[in-house]
């Protein structure tokens, strides 16, 4: 019987990272998906400056012709637009979902990872997993098979706190970005935002509570973006996923881990479930060489804190038409709160800086 140090199910980027960080603490790894490479997913294809960073510790570097550097967010509703930089000259990077599939897929390769692509995952017992008809002995079990995780049910894993659910459509059209700053619009039933991944095309993704909406019917309601996107050419088909907030109880048990979403999902609004996964790779693989997870668990819910708050405090928004006017107009007469929540959004400053702007927030939208 063939035998691994490591098996990961599931080898989109979450399972790669983990894959990768196992692998630099010296671990005979394996990735196994049902998929053939390169692995896409609808998302909105910004890795903020701490997945960038994230990603850099795993020795992946995305280069500069196949990505398309944003340095800032930009909030628009009604007409009215406030925007914000990163801290300390940070960047951000949009970048295809394949390309960057394509990028960590290599690296693992060259680091002597095992990688089985069309070869689904059929089951898991204490010491081994079941691949296509054949066992594979693992000393570890690391699920990163997604947000309806078959390995978190093997495992009796799928205990929730909470969960919520919206609907996210994504396309590419063929246009040079406008602006060096990834814009979030606000609207009635939805948000849309917009992230330059190329130097002649951008990443357009709305997400809504309504399974039907699509970005057709949706951009009316954006008076700026119809304009621009008015007979401009499609890159890509529409492509439609779930976006969930998903809280489980527990993320480890015995010899088996679950990473990315497959441990719980924060809103697809934060744009941080990228740098989530790589976060919760480098944690985990540090966990492996004790044998002990349970620093993984601590470390797990952790990780998740800040990404859990930036989604709970922007979704206060959602449907909300004169709650969003009000707030960035607030933004706008009291620019550094918006300045600050960007720094928190991306792990530069504590959410305990939040209750001083968080005063000065609910002040301003009695005056606006």
């Amino acid at each position: 019987m063939k035998s691994t140090d490591v098996f990961v199910i599931g080898g989109g980027p979450a399972g790669l990272a983990a894959a990768i960080a196992a692998r630099r603490q010296g671990f005979r790894v394996m990735v196994a998906d049902g998929a053939q490479m390169p692995i896409d997913k609808p998302c909105g294809e910004g890795l903020m400056p701490d997945g960038v960073a994230a990603l850099a510790k795993l020795g992946i570097a995305v280069p500069a012709g196949q990505s398309f550097p944003f340095h800032g967010i930009r909030f628009v509703s009604s007409g009215v637009g406030v925007d914000a930089s990163f801290p300390n000259g940070a960047s951000a990077l949009g970048v295809r979902r394949t390309v960057l599939h394509e990028l960590m897929a290599g690296h693992a390769a060259s680091l002597g990872i095992d990688l089985l692509w069309r070869t689904p995952v059929t089951g898991i017992s204490a010491n081994s997993v079941q691949v296509g008809g054949d066992e594979v002995g693992a000393g570890w079990i690391i699920g990163a098979d997604g947000g309806n995780s078959r390995v978190r049910r093997w495992a009796g894993l799928d205990a929730f706190r909470k969960r919520d659910r919206r609907y996210a459509f994504r396309q590419h059209f063929r246009i040079a970005p406008w602006t060096d700053h990834m814009e979030l619009h606000w609207g009635r039933h939805g948000e849309i935002y917009v992230t330059p991944v190329a130097n002649d095309q951008v990443c357009v993704a709305l997400i809504s509570r309504d399974p039907k909406l699509r970005l057709a019917e949706a951009l009316p309601e954006f008076p700026e973006l119809a304009a621009r996107f008015h007979s401009v050419e499609a890159a890509s088909s529409e492509r439609g996923a779930l976006t969930t907030t998903c809280k489980l109880r527990r993320v480890s048990r015995g010899n088996v881990a679950l990473i990315g979403d497959a441990s719980g999902t924060v809103d697809a609004i934060t744009g941080e479930g990228l740098c989530l996964s790589f976060s919760q790779a480098m944690v985990l693989a540090d966990c492996l060489p004790s044998g002990d997870l349970s620093r993984y668990e601590r470390e797990h819910r952790k990780l998740a804190l800040r990404p859990l708050l930036m989604a709970r405090l922007m979704l206060t928004l959602d449907r909300r038409p004169r709650l969003q006017r009000r707030t960035l107009q607030v933004f706008r007469k009291q620019p550094q709160i918006f300045r600050r929540l960007l720094e928190l959004h991306v792990g530069a400053l504590s959410p305990l800086h939040l209750a001083l702007d968080g005063l000065t927030l609910g002040w301003g939208l009695l005056t606006a």
